[in-house]
């Protein structure tokens, strides 16, 4: 495993108290999924959302769901966390 992927795996937990084992249980279900198809990522981050128990806006979903539908994901630990705060 990667520094990045590490660091991000540790940040889940931390921020939003979701098992890495669970985090490698939903990529390695999406692992061959379309993330272009808009349905597929809703239905996914919804379920990561469900994990967390963490509410969701539709603002906050349509802006996640676009984000990873058009392959505009940050790749730094900054970035993505301002993804997910705003």
């Amino acid at each position: 495993m990667s520094n990045f992927e590490k660091s991000l795996f540790d940040n889940i937990q931390q921020k939003a108290n979701i098992d890495p084992k669970e985090v490698y249980k939903v990529a390695d279900s999406v692992k061959n999924a379309d993330l272009t198809d808009e349905k597929t990522v809703r239905k996914l981050v919804r379920h990561l959302a469900k994990l967390a128990d963490k509410p969701i806006s539709k603002e906050k979903e349509e802006q996640i769901v676009k984000s990873i539908t058009n392959n505009n994901i940050p790749m730094d630990m900054q970035s993505l966390n301002q993804l997910f705060k705003k």
